[in-house]
């Protein structure tokens, strides 16, 4: 049996294809087994925060159609006509159990600026003490690639450090992360735990299913993001009967990834790697290169060669090799203006070419997160 008595705070990201039948419509049977565990979780005790996916899929019951559509634009007008549904079918089957939800539609430049940011951990603060269960979902009637988050299992990811999750859980249509594809290989072999990511990584496939957008890649895209926030994750299949609270009553079921309760990053440095959005590159010579990636150096003027992009001072840049690759991320000192007219220089000479000097750095090491090689 698995000990999860120290959960106090859950995280349960719900895919399309547990939410809708075979025409990809959405299906209040489906929905109702979902509700009655997150109940049950609940009634526990446990806080829980739930990330639905299943807008567009609303939207297409709604309209009546039988797929659902291919241009961008239909795709956010359906977002738009089913997410209201959406919530409607969640409000009633929460009714059904005394309990309150709310519905919270972000994007990723929610997460990007800090502002923006405390804004939200504060209303999700708010809306747990009041017992409610708030529903995420990405705004995907707004959301453009510059602000997409893409896929609900890394938006779930994003959420941990704003409500200081315990646990991600990802229900999908798998019963977890198998050695090998098990629809091709009757052989595969489910892997219950993991200790480290890193151990995992060769066995992530793409999706199969036809309704979700998240793959074995992403989960184990966010497994990495929630673990070195300290927090654990597991991936359960909301298909097989009262599925999650088997799992949150100790069985070994599904995969669990264990954060081990130790945050590897600092909530700033887990910002910076993973929640923020990149304003543009500083291009570093060999030595800066090395002595930020193995030392976790400051990065002065005298190593910077170019600057890439337009951005102003208190951006998040990318520090990068002369060939593109990245070895750290991090906020900067100066304007990518002010970079270009000061690189390669000594920091003495920073004030005569400025007429100002604020920092010797450009960027910080405290500002700074190393990029794994």
């Amino acid at each position: 049996m698995r000990d999860l008595s120290h959960i106090k705070n859950v995280i349960v990201k719900v895919g399309s294809s547990s939410l809708t039948d075979e025409h990809g419509i959405i299906n209040d049977e489906k929905m109702l087994k979902i509700v009655n565990q997150l109940a049950y979780i609940k009634r526990k005790g446990v806080n829980v925060i739930l990330v639905s996916s299943g807008a567009q899929a609303a939207g297409m019951g709604v309209l009546g159609l039988a797929k659902k559509p291919g241009d961008m634009p239909k795709k956010q007008a359906l977002a738009a006509i089913g997410q209201a549904k959406l919530m409607e079918h969640y409000e009633n089957l929460f009714n059904i159990f005394d309990q309150k939800c709310a519905q919270i539609l972000l994007s990723h430049g929610d997460f990007d600026d800090r502002k923006r940011l405390m804004n939200l951990e504060n209303a999700m603060v708010t809306l747990l003490d009041y017992g409610v269960i708030p529903i995420v979902n990405e705004n995907d009637t707004l959301s453009v690639d510059e602000i997409k988050v893409g896929d609900n299992d890394t938006l779930a990811a994003l959420m941990v450090p704003v409500v200081d999750a315990d646990l991600l859980i990802l229900m999908s249509d798998i019963d977890g992360l198998y050695d090998d594809n098990p629809n091709d290989n009757p052989d595969a072999k489910l892997i219950s735990y993991v200790n480290d990511v890193k151990d995992v990584e060769q066995y992530a496939k793409d999706s199969s299913s036809k309704v979700g957008t998240g793959g074995m890649i992403t989960k184990l895209g966010a497994a990495k993001m929630v673990n070195a926030y300290g927090c654990d994750m597991a991936i359960l299949n909301a298909a097989k009967f009262n599925i999650l609270c088997k799992f949150m009553d100790g069985e070994e079921v599904g995969t669990y990834f264990d954060g081990h309760r130790v945050k590897e990053l600092s909530a700033k440095k887990h910002w910076l790697k993973y929640r923020s959005n990149v304003k543009g590159q500083i291009v570093v010579d060999d030595g800066a290169f090395a002595a930020i990636r193995d030392n976790h150096k400051s990065l002065l003027p005298k190593g910077i060669t170019d600057v890439r992009g337009d951005f102003v001072v208190s951006s998040v840049v990318e520090i990068v090799s002369a060939s593109g690759q990245v070895c750290a991320r991090g906020i900067t000192n100066y304007s990518s203006d002010e970079i270009k007219l000061i690189k390669g220089l000594p920091t003495g000479k920073i004030e005569s070419v400025l007429h100002h000097k604020d920092y010797d750095e450009v960027v910080h090491a405290n500002n700074m997160v190393v990029i794994d090689k």
